[in-house]
This record gives C-alpha cells, structure tokens and sequence, in this order.
C-alpha cells in the first residue's frame, strides 16, 4: 500500500535547467555569492535572483547578460525602473561590462547589453535580442495587472529570462507565481492548487498547505536563489554588515472636531457625530491625510532645518503632501508621476550624483533600484499601506555600502495609526518567508555542489610504478 508520504513526493516537481552547460569565464571581481548565484543563473537559463538590495544583483545579471551575449551572438535587452538604467550603464562601464543605456529601438548599433525603462519597451522588437532581464522584477506581482501580463506574452519566446528582485512577494506566496509563469516554469493557475488552498475565511486568497511547505520552496529553489547575507550561501558575510539604522515617530494629534459630517448608517438622517471616528477604509484614510498634511508637512520642514548639512529624501503618499512639503522647504525639488520622462529622469540623476540636496517624490516612483548611500537622512510626509513601498524606499540609502547611521523620521496623525501597524505586521510576514526561501536556498545550494560535474583542467599523470 502506498503511504501519505510516497504520494507526496511523486508529485514533487522541479524546474528542468535549459541554459548553458560547461564552465563560464566569469568577471574575477564577483564576490564568491555573486559568482555561485551566476553561475546557478546561466545553467537554468529562465530564473530569478532575488538578493536582498546592495547585495550586487545589478552586477551579477549585467555579467549574466554578458555571457548570455557570447553564447548566443545576439544582444540583451534590460529593462529597469525610471533612472536606473544610466546607474547600471555607469556600473557596466566600471567593470568592463559592453552595455548601453537606450530610449528607442534606432539606437541599437550591434551586440551588447541594451538597457532602457519598462515605460519604453514599445520602442523596441524583442526577437532582435537573445535574452531580458527584468530588474525590480517585483512590477511582476500583481497577476491582473496590465504590466504583469504584458511582460508574460512579449517574452514568452525568450530563451533566456532572468528576474531580480530583493522583494519577490512582498504580500503573500502567491505571489511568486507571476515570477514563475514570467520565466516559463510553471503557470500561476498550475502552481496555486498544487500547493495552495482557498481561505476558508475569504475565497479571494490562497494560504499554502500545511504539508506543502517544504515541498514548494524545494520547487522554488529549482528556478530561483534567495539570498539576504552571503552565509545563505554558506559564504563569508564580512563586508556585509549593515550600518545602524534609527526611526524616528513623529506625530501629529487630529483634530477630531473637525469635519464631522453627518452619521446616516445605524443614525437618523441629518443627526451630527460629536467627534470624527476614522476607519481604515481607504476613503476615510485619504480623508484623515488631507486633514493633517499641513502638520505633517510642518513636521518634516523641522527635521530637515536641524540637519541642514545633510541630503534628504522625502517620501509621500500623494501629491497634496508633495505639494505641502514642497512649500516648506526651500530649494527641494520634486519628481511627480505627471512628468515627462526625461524631467523625471533628470532629477533623479541630479540626486543620485549630489547636485540636488532635498528630493521630494514617492516610493512607486523613485523607491527601486537606485542607489543612494551618499544619503543618510530620509523622511515620511506620509505612508500606505504597501510593506514593499516602505521597505524599499528606506533600502535605497540604508543598503551595502552604506558607510553612516541612517535616520528615518516618519511624520503620521495619530488617526493614521493603521497604517504603521500594517506595515509591521507586513515585515514580519515578509522575513518570515524569506526564513523559509533561505533555508531552500541553503540546502539547494548544498546540493547543486554536490551535483556539479568534475571539469579538469590538466591531464593527470600516472605514477611510475602504475605504468611500468
């Protein structure tokens, strides 16, 4: 009689490597974990690196990209958010790396690396080109976005296919699906009723089986390699120890006399409340925003005047907060999604080369991919409720390479309580599965080496006494 356990294991599945096979002259400058997960990268052929931020991924899928250029004779299309492609040119260039930082399709003049934003990949004809690699590949987690599916069917025909991320699913497991389905492992649909069930609570989510969970991130390790520290990879973290990190909560009491409206659920009609009580409905969130942008906005004006020596950034939520901060503060410049493209880009560059002291914008605009450790001083004029939003804007100064203690200061109402605490809740959940990606990683790893072909180099020669 077969057992439970025998059932289990002959549904195992895992990704079959279609890359390249042999040795790879790789880029003597990769550190051992940038190396293993590269060369882990090139024998897959379609996977996924997801390293935590400043763990050198840019490097690692630019060398990537290099030898998936000599291998197929065709060049490399890299798609990166807004102003992160002329960072990964100048990152390329330090290292010898043939790439270019494009706008249209008429400026591809021979085979090398091709790097341009997600906003232009219109201009460009995808079979022109032997691989992609998507950086901040986490654009890929909503499966009904427009993006999401775009990205799918443009690259379907892709043989090589390469997505870095720090934050791969920031929300839930499900949401390494799109991943999966982007690099042509498995189909979103195939992958959630294999290991996920419904919510018996909300038919809307997916939770992961009890007796499935080993068996997924296994499947998980075969396409992809999470890394947070280099001793993920059984390799030497010295180098890789973050700086302190300092936030600061500062808060403004609503005025809950304000704006009180009428009651008309469970009240008569035209019956006034005494006091406003917020909920966390998403209208009544923008709601207590509006009423408290000013204050806030006072707020961060204060932290950025007791610091006047330091560059800043300054994270909002949306535009009427941008607009506050940007009143208080002289000199600051702001980058809103309403721009055009090359001003957006512009002032990011200006920031990122220090010409631009106090940069005002949003997460969802300029929190992927850049680098910022020339900064150390950063502010919230308001949050969401995006854990990923949060955790990466703070990641572009407070990352590898980053020599000073980093100050946070976020500015809430008091009625925005909510959100905070969402986004705690969110953290923990994030680390908590990026615990149990690891622990994949680690014994994958282990066995990769363990399974990796015996290449020799030189002839060995015989004893004497053998070939008398």
């Amino acid at each position: 009689m077969t057992s439970y356990h025998d059932l289990i294991k002959r549904k195992r599945v895992a990704f079959q490597p279609r890359g390249f096979d042999g040795s790879f002259d790789l880029h003597p400058d990769l550190f051992p974990h940038q190396r293993a997960v590269t060369e882990f990268s090139l024998r897959a052929g379609c996977s996924a690196m997801f390293l935590d931020t400043g763990l050198g991924k840019s490097f690692a899928s630019l060398e990537w990209g290099r030898i998936v250029m000599e291998r197929t004779g065709k060049p490399v299309l890299m798609l990166a958010p807004l102003a992160v492609g002329p960072q990964h040119e100048r990152e390329a260039a330090r290292f010898g790396i043939d790439a270019k930082y494009v706008r249209t399709g008429d400026e591809i003049d021979g085979t090398r690396i091709y790097i341009t934003n997600y906003e232009r990949l219109d201009n460009f004809v995808v079979s022109r080109f032997g691989g992609i690699i998507l950086d901040e590949s986490s654009i890929l987690k909503s499966f009904s976005g427009v993006t999401t599916k775009k990205l799918i069917s443009t690259f379907a025909a892709m043989p090589y296919r390469l997505a870095c991320t720090a934050t791969p699913a920031p929300n839930d497991h499900t949401e390494l699906g799109t991943h999966s389905e982007f690099l042509g492992v498995m189909r979103r649909d195939e992958m959630l009723p294999r290991w996920f069930i419904h919510d018996s609570a909300d038919t809307g989510t997916w939770r992961i089986k009890g007796h499935a969970v080993s068996d997924f991130w296994r499947w998980v390790a075969s396409w992809a390699r999470c890394v947070s520290m280099p001793s993920d990879l059984g390799f030497d973290d010295a180098g890789y120890v973050l700086p302190p990190i300092r936030t600061f909560e500062h808060t403004v009491k609503a005025d809950r006399n304000v704006d009180t409206g009428e009651e008309t659920k469970g009240k008569q009609v035209g019956q006034m409340r005494l006091f406003r009580m917020p909920d966390t409905s998403a209208t009544s969130i923008h709601k207590e925003k509006r009423l408290t942008a000013d204050d806030r906005a006072d707020l961060v004006a204060e932290c950025i005047d007791g610091d006047p020596e330091e560059s800043w950034i300054v994270w909002c939520d949306t535009d009427y907060e941008a607009d506050a901060v940007i009143a208080r503060i002289p000199g600051a410049e702001e980058v809103r999604g309403s721009m055009q493209l090359a001003v957006k880009e512009a002032k990011l560059d200006a920031f990122s080369r220090g010409d631009l002291r106090v940069l005002v914008t949003k997460p969802s605009i300029a929190g992927y991919g850049l680098n910022w450790q020339h900064c150390a001083r950063m502010a919230f004029a308001g949050l969401s409720f995006s854990y990923e939003n949060y955790y990466q804007a703070i990641r572009r100064c407070w990352r590898f390479g980053q020599k000073r203690e980093v100050e946070v200061h976020i500015a809430m109402a008091d009625t925005e309580a909510a959100i905070k605490r969402v986004i705690d809740r969110k953290a923990g959940d994030h680390a908590a599965m990026k615990r149990e990606m690891q622990s994949a990683m680690r014994d994958a790893h282990r066995s990769h080496l363990r399974k990796s072909p015996y290449n020799p180099q030189q002839e060995a020669a015989l004893p004497a006494w053998l070939s008398a």
